[in-house]
């Protein structure tokens, strides 16, 4: 008698969630508002809704997915982030600060669930040469203004940004993605593959240079030899079209590190040495940017142990450290009394255990650090050298951000979340894991809505930034203060009790607002 075995066929990959997620990466670098009336803002904003909205619809499409994915304590731990951050939000003195806050949270989560999702369905190569593409894209843009282009949507306070609107945000992108990019070659079919990824990672390494991050400089050496301790393994070495294609890339490399320092640029630095002297400078912590982190991180300390169960709230680090700041702080604006020159701290940790909570904190901690050790077993185990650089790319791009954020805003911020979070779960392959429990499907959900909520209330600032730049008409105004009640310098301009005493709740220590108010 013949049995005839037959094997169900896998499930078909789900294109629509990876297309939008494709589509996310590219918009999220190029999403910006000319309204100069507000120069931070008008980058942060229009990304923050193009995170917001990749999130919602890439998730939507991809719930199906995300439900037949394996799951465990690492999913549980970033879930219960999440819900500790909303608890805290609902607390906060600035509310529309911590919902904003929670809102880049919860739709990194659901980019990092939804990546992971269709890489069940053997779409991971897509989604991570997509956001190689970005960070390419942005450092394009930011040689572009280095190199003389104006642009309605370029920062000229600080060059070179191109559409991200600051250099440092550059680096940092540039800093996370130089891994992705070099294994986009690496792993490249042909050699136009290899080609392409090279000339993108001149761009970069170019880009490193001439934007003069200390911290973007730090993070790329530690990605780098990362990804030069990789490819010892045994499983890139027995590939064999590894280290042809290092060289190549290393040519590319050390010429986009030339072309910087030797084309002539736009930019204005006030050292004769501009270069030399940030290498000199990159662990000075005695004087200048270096002493005012310390000085900093120490009072945000005292504020977190001064909200050590659920911290001061997301996003609530301007609204409360002017109360923690120390005498003649160099985090704080001395032409606007009791105003920080930054709405963030100079360090994504220092964030999160300030905004959130040491144990929100820990449970962030905890799930990158199991993701990490995951993935280093994984590599150790590597099969074929695509498994093998696969995850050295998770791992030097987690390393790249984790330490660009100890001394600077990068999580913090939506083009980072996005594509961090996107590759991320693209990339994360853990071998064990059981399918999506309960609970994890109620913070998919919990996740999404929170995106929804983010991209409206992203949309409504927009347009109050947009009524704020175009009429000084007091009736429009007010308007706009409806649409976004939590804009500080809308109730200002409006003026009058009402609006001054609102403006002086959503920042108390703020003497601008206050005097009228006590």
């Amino acid at each position: 008698m013949e049995v005839q075995i037959s094997v169900a066929p896998a499930p078909a990959a789900p294109r629509a969630p990876r297309l939008l997620l494709q589509l996310g990466a590219i918009a999220v670098v190029f999403a910006a508002s000319p309204t100069r009336a507000f120069d931070l803002d008008r980058f942060l904003v229009p990304k923050e809704l193009a995170l917001h909205l990749t999130a919602l619809l890439a998730g939507l499409f991809a719930i199906r997915a995300v439900r037949r994915s394996k799951g465990g304590w690492i999913d549980l731990a970033l879930g219960g982030y999440l819900v500790l951050g909303v608890l805290s939000a609902s607390l906060a003195t600035n509310p529309w600060l911590a919902a904003r806050a929670v809102a880049l949270s919860g739709s990194g989560l659901v980019l990092y669930w939804t990546a992971r999702g269709l890489r069940d369905a053997e779409q991971e190569g897509a989604l991570v040469n997509t956001v190689a593409l970005a960070v390419v894209l942005a450092a394009g843009t930011s040689l572009l203004q280095a190199y003389g282009l104006e642009s309605a949507i370029f920062s000229p306070n600080r060059a070179p940004g191109g559409t991200l609107g600051n250099r440092n945000f550059v680096a940092h992108a540039a800093a996370f993605g130089l891994p992705l990019v070099i294994v986009a070659g690496l792993r490249a079919l042909h050699l136009r593959g290899v080609l392409l990824a090279s000339c993108g990672l001149s761009l970069v390494i170019a880009v490193l240079v001439l934007t003069r991050s200390r911290a973007a400089w730090l993070a790329a050496t530690a990605a780098i030899a990362l990804i030069g301790a990789v490819l010892t393994f045994d499983a890139v070495r027995r590939g064999g079209k590894a280290w042809p294609r290092v060289a190549v890339l290393a040519i590319f490399a050390l010429g986009g590190a030339v072309a910087a320092l030797a084309i002539p640029n736009t930019l204005r630095w006030r050292s004769e040495n501009p270069y030399l002297d940030t290498a000199h400078d990159i662990a000075n912590y005695e004087e200048g940017s270096g002493r005012g982190r310390l000085i900093q991180y120490g009072r945000t300390l005292l504020m977190a142990a001064a909200h050590p169960v659920l911290g001061a709230g997301p996003g609530n680090w301007p609204v409360q450290y002017p109360r923690f700041a120390a005498s003649r702080d160099p985090s704080m604006d001395p032409s606007r009394g009791g105003v920080t020159y930054n709405p963030w701290p100079s360090s994504d940790w220092m964030a999160f255990v300030s905004e959130r909570g040491f144990l929100a904190a820990g449970l962030l901690i905890l799930a990158i650090v199991g993701i990490t050790a995951a993935n280093l077993e994984r590599l150790r185990a590597a099969a074929t050298t695509d498994e093998a650089l696969g995850a050295g790319a998770l791992l030097a791009m987690l390393a790249a951000a984790v330490f660009a954020g100890l001394f600077d805003a990068v999580l913090l911020l939506a083009l980072p979340t996005q594509l961090v979070w996107t590759a991320t779960g693209a990339l994360d392959d853990r071998a064990s894991g059981e399918r999506m429990p309960a609970a994890r499907n109620a913070g998919f959900v919990l996740a999404l809505l929170i995106s929804a909520v983010g991209a409206a209330r992203s949309v409504a600032q927009i347009a109050a930034m947009e009524i704020y730049a175009m009429t000084n008409d007091r009736a429009l105004l007010t308007a706009a203060s409806h649409l976004d009640p939590g804009n500080y310098r809308l109730h200002l301009k409006i003026g009058g009790r009402y609006h001054t005493c609102a403006a002086a709740a959503l920042f108390p220590h703020a003497q601008e607002a206050g005097g009228v108010c006590r």
